[in-house]
């Protein structure tokens, strides 16, 4: 592809790239790799991303073709609960990963949406996430959107980057807390230990969770999460540096959980995980953003899965419970 510089001042050709909207040039990220990997050069000279174009400067850039995937389809059933030619929005089942890490190369949603949308599905720096734009735990059920197109992806991963994708979450965990509406934040960076954990530390990333207590039963609260940022296992993480861990979580405050409870319910709430509910009760319900392409405001929202629902209604059943009527939004 080739271009002339037709203007009188002076710009960065990173800048005047990312300006001029081509389908090609998706993302700021995507040029300057480009120019890193002398994929684009200015009168047959290879430039650095600072270079000021100057009238009449002619660009060349090479696109290279798209990476084989190192992922193949897989007829994975996918609950999709909105889709357009650009994205689709998936309800995810607890149980399965989002995509493949080291000792799982299949069974994941990557396999699912490379299947179910094709092998054309835009990627950032990773062909084994295909589509990603988000990625929820693998025992956490919820919502998550996958991209179609390159401009899209690149889109919506710069709109997660800003904030501006509200991203809401239920949760049942141990105790009530001492506050009833609050907001943690911490910051959060790799276990020290245990390299698999996210931990608490004073260093790391900043990680900001809002939250409120929906209903109580005694010894647990169903809780509404509005997380700001977007830190790996961060709401479990922070529930349970509140020490109100997650219910069923096996990696976060398992023993601290089950230390809150009175000594004669432990085993019982233990062999209901174990039997019913073999996971963290943590579902993401609701996903809010501006469409990358039309600019319209998707709200998506849905109910708690089968496994929560039962397990509230277990909960509701044996213990003493309250629900909180709160006025204003989260």
């Amino acid at each position: 592809m080739k271009l002339i510089y037709d203007r009188n001042e002076p710009i960065r050709i990173d800048k005047y790239l990312a300006a001029i909207n081509h389908p090609d040039l998706y993302s700021r990220s995507f040029i300057d790799k480009l120019i890193s990997e002398r994929q684009i050069t200015v009168n047959s000279e290879t430039v650095k991303k600072s270079y000021l174009l100057e009238k009449n400067d002619q660009i060349e850039l090479t696109i290279p073709p798209p990476r084989d995937r190192d992922i193949e389809g897989e007829a994975i059933p996918l609950d999709i609960v909105y889709e357009d030619e650009y994205l689709a929005v998936i309800n995810k089942k607890a149980g399965i990963s989002v995509h493949p890490a080291p000792g799982q190369y299949s069974g994941t949603v990557a396999n699912a949406i490379i299947n179910r949308f094709g092998k054309n599905l835009p990627f950032l720096d990773n062909p084994s996430r295909p589509g990603i734009v988000h990625r929820l735990d693998k025992n956490t059920s919820g919502l998550l959107i996958v991209a179609k197109d390159d401009r899209t992806l690149s889109r919506l991963s710069r709109a997660f980057s800003e904030r501006k994708i509200e991203k809401r979450y239920k949760a049942v965990i141990y105790g009530i807390p001492q506050n009833l509406e609050g907001t943690i934040s911490t910051m959060i960076s790799r276990h020290k230990k245990e390299r698999i954990k996210m931990s608490v530390s004073s260093v790391g990333r900043e990680a900001v969770t809002k939250y409120r207590v929906l209903k109580t039963f005694e010894f647990f609260s169903l809780i509404d999460i509005k997380p700001i940022t977007g830190r790996t296992h961060q709401i479990r993480v922070h529930f349970d540096h509140l020490n109100n861990p997650i219910a069923g979580d096996t990696v976060y405050g398992k023993k601290k959980g089950l230390y809150l409870l009175p000594v004669n319910l432990r085993s019982m709430i233990t062999a209901y995980f174990e039997k019913k509910l073999p996971r963290h009760a943590l579902h993401a319900y609701k996903l809010s953003f501006e469409h990358p392409v039309s600019g319209e405001l998707l709200n998506q929202v849905i109910d708690l899965p089968k496994d929560m629902i039962q397990f509230i209604s277990w909960l509701e059943s044996r213990f003493e419970n309250y629900e909180l009527d709160w006025k204003e939004p989260l």
